[in-house]
């Protein structure tokens, strides 16, 4: 028996199972822009010089320590190759006060979502993985000092934050995908309902009433312009939407991503000194991110990566899963064979578009087409013709998802 072994194995964080009420969740996903965005803000600010020193030195103060699963430091990449992040979501109830988000004294990592930006700057896609998710956990190192933590053969995902903090997240998104992950970043409560605020909230489409007394989400069929506290409401409902599962809810949630993303880029608001250096301030109050992202230089290069891509080339997927039974009912597994499709894509650089655009998952639907007007067919024309777009494969029909120039709907039970 080795030294190691011979080791007191440290106490394993227990998961939530898949049926506890949505007060002890988080799928506060502003996460992929809310978090990918924030450093696009902040990275911008930088480059404008408005008070970019105190933002970053308030980021850096919280800064997350990052380790490959050698155990060795992470060294920051080129920043003009293909860019991969993990954006988390904490249920934390730590500093949210009068007891608002319910009384849970856990910390899990609910909202995981990994983002990859393409190396030409023309694509980017975000795929989320369920918070029930049940894989193999890496070792982990100790956030307190101590020996850290040993492998484990199967654990629900969203617990490894409570085992080695985020930084052990990511080592077993790493390890799930074989991807090496650079970058690190992870919002709370606080954080989604101020940056929604920051935003001047988010309009999102309801196909069919959302009435969920668990995270007193109600919202009638119809456009909502989502703000603060109900901004936070809908991207924690599961029992409102779709069967109610966490699958529906992460289709849910992408209703609002895309709506924020539309919103963000219609208004222009990434070129408005005001409104980033509001966005800015709740990021800096909210958010944690890893020491490899907090410099100031590669916020620059992660903004200057997001912010051309256009909304039909921004995917968001769901990470495809299978149902668990017997005593882990109500929990899923990877699809291994389709996710590894995902994931080789990934480590190729090759551009993800959706074959089925209407397979938007169990929580939302594509909104109705607008009745077109008619309008005068145009003469052809006779200049030398564009050069033509080069022909991009689509995903198989199995992917679930949607993008961010496809307007959803999300739907109630």
């Amino acid at each position: 028996m080795t030294e190691q072994s011979k080791k007191k194995r440290p106490e394993r964080a227990i998961a939530r199972h898949g049926d506890v009420r949505g007060n002890g969740r988080l799928r506060a996903i502003l996460g992929i822009f809310g978090k990918g965005l924030v450093v696009v803000l902040v990275s911008t600010l930088t480059v404008l010089g408005i008070s970019a020193y105190q933002l970053t030195t308030e980021l850096s103060r919280h800064q997350i320590h990052v380790v490959g699963l050698d155990g060795k430091a992470v060294e920051i990449p080129p920043l003009n190759g293909p860019l991969n992040l993990l954006l988390v979501g904490s249920d934390t109830r730590e500093g949210t006060g009068n007891g608002v988000f319910g009384t849970e004294v856990s910390n899990l990592a609910d909202v995981i979502i990994l983002l990859h930006i393409s190396a030409d700057r023309k694509n980017a896609v975000g795929i989320s993985f369920p918070r029930d998710l049940m894989v193999p956990w890496p070792a982990c190192p100790s956030t307190t000092g101590g020996p850290g933590y040993l492998p484990q053969s199967l654990g629900q995902i969203n617990a490894t934050i409570a085992n080695g903090g985020p930084g052990c997240t990511l080592l077993t998104v790493e390890q799930l995908t074989g991807l090496k992950i650079p970058y690190l970043a992870m919002i709370d409560f606080n954080g989604v309902i101020e940056l929604s605020n920051a935003v001047g909230g988010v309009e999102v489409c309801v196909a069919k009433d959302i009435n969920d007394p668990y995270t007193k989400t109600y919202l009638k069929a119809g456009m909502h312009n989502l703000q603060g506290l109900q901004a936070l409401q809908f991207l924690r409902t599961r029992h409102g939407v779709g069967d109610g599962s966490d699958l529906s809810r992460i289709s849910n949630q992408q209703v609002y991503l895309t709506a924020l993303v539309r919103k963000l880029k219609s208004k222009d608001i990434l070129n408005n000194p005001v409104a980033l250096y509001s966005m800015a301030k709740a990021a800096a109050r909210n958010m944690k991110l890893s020491d490899t992202l907090s410099d100031p230089g590669v916020m620059v290069g992660v903004a200057d990566a997001l912010k051309a891509i256009p909304m039909k080339k921004i995917t968001f997927l769901q990470l495809p899963s299978l149902a668990m039974t017997g005593k882990y009912e109500n929990r899923v597994q990877p699809d291994y064979e389709k996710a590894q499709i995902l994931f080789d894509m990934m480590a190729a650089d090759q551009p993800m578009v959706l074959g089925n655009v209407n397979n938007t998952g169990s929580g939302s639907e594509v909104a109705p087409t607008p009745t077109p007007t008619k309008t005068k067919t145009p003469k052809p024309s006779t200049s030398p013709s564009a050069t033509p777009t080069p022909t991009v494969t689509p995903l198989p029909d199995w992917a679930q998802g949607t993008n961010a120039a496809t307007t959803t709907c999300s739907k109630g039970q």
